[in-house]
């Protein structure tokens, strides 16, 4: 059975984010072989003065394959650990989700897109989480999270939003590499452009910065370059997107 989990709002300032705080959840979740969880994916929600935020309104989620563990059990461990472990202060919201043919996934996604472009409330969630059957709680604080933990559910079932939570130090930059050995790496699907063609396996790329952050695009892990700058003869016509640049997504 695969599910998605999704968790917002759980960090105040001068703490660690909530990326941390799921990525120990995870930990948590394998430990106990409750299941296996895959990477960990970060959404960008609506920055606005009306929307109360730590640092960035961004959710994060996993998808969960569970082996023979109910799903109720691994429900009431994480809102247990939200409660213990959310930074007092902090609104923390949790949704959990089945993936197969009967989820509204398009009612989902068009909630997500909302969310990054305007201000929703707290009923809004709740009746579409309920009207689709999908699990959604607040804990502590306003529950205002719950929002934020809804939309990136729809996020990542859209398949084109968000970047994965980690760095990777595949060379030095200016380093060049083939397409072909970046997917050797078990944490890459693919390489796509920016204007979203995949490049062949041989197609030599440099490293554009010593940290290279992976992107999801087209439900896959994905390492996005762009148009190297350099005049210099012999240099890969693409380079890895920087730092800066992968905040866009």
């Amino acid at each position: 059975m695969h599910y998605l989990v999704c968790v917002d709002d759980t960090d105040m300032p001068g703490t660690k984010g909530t990326g941390w705080l799921v990525q120990e959840m995870c930990e948590h979740i394998e430990n106990n072989n409750m299941g296996t969880c895959h990477p960990i994916s970060r959404h960008q929600l609506f920055v606005h003065e009306d929307v109360p935020y730590t640092s960035h309104n961004s959710s994060m989620c996993f998808e969960l394959q569970l082996k023979q563990t109910k799903v109720g059990r691994v429900i009431d461990f994480a809102a247990d650990f939200l409660e213990k472990k959310s930074m007092q202060g902090s609104d923390p919201g949790l949704c959990v989700v089945q993936k197969n043919e009967q989820l509204d996934s398009d009612r989902l996604i068009a909630f997500g897109q909302s969310a990054k472009q305007q201000v929703l409330c707290k009923e809004q969630a709740y009746r579409l989480a309920k009207e689709s059957g999908i699990h959604l709680s607040e804990h502590g604080g306003t529950g205002d999270g719950v929002i934020g933990a809804l939309a990136g559910i729809g996020l990542r079932l859209q398949g084109e939003d968000g970047r994965y939570r980690g760095w990777y130090h595949l060379g030095l930059p200016g380093t060049a590499i083939t397409v072909g050995e970046l997917c050797h790496y078990p944490f890459i699907d693919t390489v796509l452009t920016q204007s979203g063609s995949i490049l062949a396996p041989d197609t030599p790329v440099c490293i554009g910065s010593e940290k290279i952050k992976t992107i999801r695009m087209r439900n896959q892990q994905v390492v996005m370059v762009t148009e190297n700058e350099t005049t210099e003869e012999n240099t890969p016509y693409y380079r890895t997107i920087t730092h800066r640049e992968a905040k866009m997504y």
